[in-house]
């Protein structure tokens, strides 16, 4: 359950990009919106894409299939309850353990992996994406464009390097460039910040309550924020975007009291999340294995066994005690066998037993009843890439691009397992996928031309050389736009 990272550190910059994206685009038409008369919510999309391609480009994101479904899941949940009225909506987590989650215009939403480990519940991990969505429901960026060009937020450009240095050096040094750049600036933009936040709050906690969570989860999430940032060295990344106060926690807690008594219980899934990021960033993994044996033996009550039972499994596995954690695993199948996030551990742990045949088998089983789950299809193709069925894994992921063309993970790796099998026209072209889901359009380029060559010398697919002629096109149209 070590996740392979793709590079750039943490990230926290709500109305700072909005700031930013002001500079680069000070033309933009009004369109009439009273809300956002700068900017519509299509070209919000457009420059959220931008946003989101540029962060793919650097950032240290984790590819965890099981990570990256329970992120869309619960988003899109809470998504259903809130104010939003443009749906599309794109993740990413990042893999970092500050305390970190924004908001980017267009629906880009996303998380540092110290969200997972600082949340407790699933209700406190949910009243952040609650928070998180409302910034967009409500129209932030837009309203921060129109409130930069009134001339009610100044110093942009300083603004503007301060994203740059925060979204390109470890979170310490961004934070220190982040409070050198802004200067004078900064008591203005924290007033319009502050604005936003509340209102964030207010229709975030509507939005969790509506969609079956705990609205008094938001109070505690930012109490263990504000004890965060009392005991640490330096605030937590989600402080220096979404400023908090006593009073804002004050205000969560009693709108907490307004709303219908309910009972909430805690969500077994989000704590098998959490256990694999504990266990992902645990640095003794003997200690790791003690402490968890030691949890599941003082258990509380049966659902507590069953979470800690998973952290056991975990620890285990992050200990290479394969055996162990199927040992540990086991009661957990014999009462959820249908639960994905289980099913796709025990595979996991057949794999490194060296049963690879077993995973795949289990794996095709349960493809049966969820076709194109992604967490399945994913463990189905590490799999056969165990089994050295290259061609087989290749087939699998070039399959489920179908469902999942943005998804420049499994882009990537379709790439290493298509040269793995040896067939390296493809490899370019799926580097070339890759590279444009990054916005690095001269490497894909480049590569659709490998590919191409190859196509041409062995004259043996006149169509799919005339696809990759018109892909070549599009891209230099696409650069030439960006450009100008």
């Amino acid at each position: 359950m070590s996740y392979r990272t793709f590079s750039l550190n943490s990230l926290g910059i709500y109305l700072y990009f909005g700031a930013a994206v002001c500079l680069a685009q000070p033309e933009l038409p009004r369109l009439g919106d009273r809300i956002s008369g700068t900017v519509s919510l299509d070209q919000e999309y457009v420059m959220g894409q931008q946003f989101l391609s540029q962060l793919r480009r650097g950032a240290p994101t984790i590819p965890d299939a099981l990570l990256n479904t329970y992120l869309e899941s619960i988003s899109y949940r809470l998504a259903a309850r809130s104010q939003l009225t443009d749906r599309r909506l794109s993740f990413v987590i990042i893999d970092s353990e500050e305390i970190n989650a924004f908001a980017a215009p267009g629906g880009i939403i996303g998380v540092n992996t110290g969200l997972f480990l600082n949340a407790h519940s699933e209700a406190e991990f949910a009243s952040v994406m609650g928070h998180e969505i409302a910034h967009v429901s409500q129209r932030h960026f837009a309203r921060g464009v129109d409130e930069a060009q009134a001339g009610r937020v100044g110093h942009l450009a300083s603004l503007l390097a301060s994203v740059l240095v925060m979204a390109t050096s470890d979170g310490g040094h961004g934070a220190a460039a982040l409070g050198a750049a802004q200067g004078l600036a900064m008591d203005r933009q924290l007033r319009f910040s502050r604005s936003n936040e509340q209102e964030a709050d207010r229709i975030g906690q509507d939005t969790l309550y509506n969609a079956g969570f705990d609205p008094g989860a938001q109070a505690r999430m930012y109490e263990r924020l504000l004890a965060a940032n009392r005991f640490g060295r330096r605030p937590p990344e989600f402080l220096l975007t979404h400023p908090l106060t006593e009073s804002r926690i004050s205000d969560s807690r009693g709108r907490a009291l307004r709303y219908p008594q309910r009972d909430y219980a805690d969500s077994l899934n989000y704590q098998i999340m959490r256990a694999r990021v504990i266990g992902h960033y645990a640095q003794d993994k003997a200690a790791l294995v003690l402490d968890s044996e030691q949890n599941l033996e003082n258990s509380t009550s049966p659902f507590n066994e069953e979470v800690n039972r998973y952290a056991l499994a975990v620890a285990y596995w992050e200990n290479e005690q394969y055996a162990e954690a199927d040992k540990t695993l086991a009661p957990l199948l014999v009462k959820y066998p249908n639960l994905i996030s289980l099913v796709v551990t025990q595979a996991e742990i057949y794999t490194k037993q060296n049963e690879a045949g077993r995973a795949i088998q289990y794996l095709e089983r349960h493809l049966e009843i969820n076709p194109d789950n992604h967490p399945l299809t994913m463990a189905h193709a590490d799999a056969l890439l165990a089994s050295r069925s290259y061609n087989a894994a290749a087939e699998v992921m070039e399959q489920h691009t179908k469902n999942r063309e943005g998804d420049h993970h499994l882009w990537y790796q379709l790439a290493e397992t298509w040269g793995q099998a040896g067939n390296i026209s493809k490899v370019h072209q799926a580097r070339a996928e890759y590279f444009t889901l990054i916005s690095d359009f001269r490497n894909a380029r480049q590569q659709l031309q490998f590919a191409l060559q190859i196509e041409t010398d062995e004259a043996s697919n006149p169509a799919l050389q005339a696809r990759l002629r018109q892909k070549i096109k599009d891209l230099e149209d696409r650069q030439r736009a960006l450009n100008g």
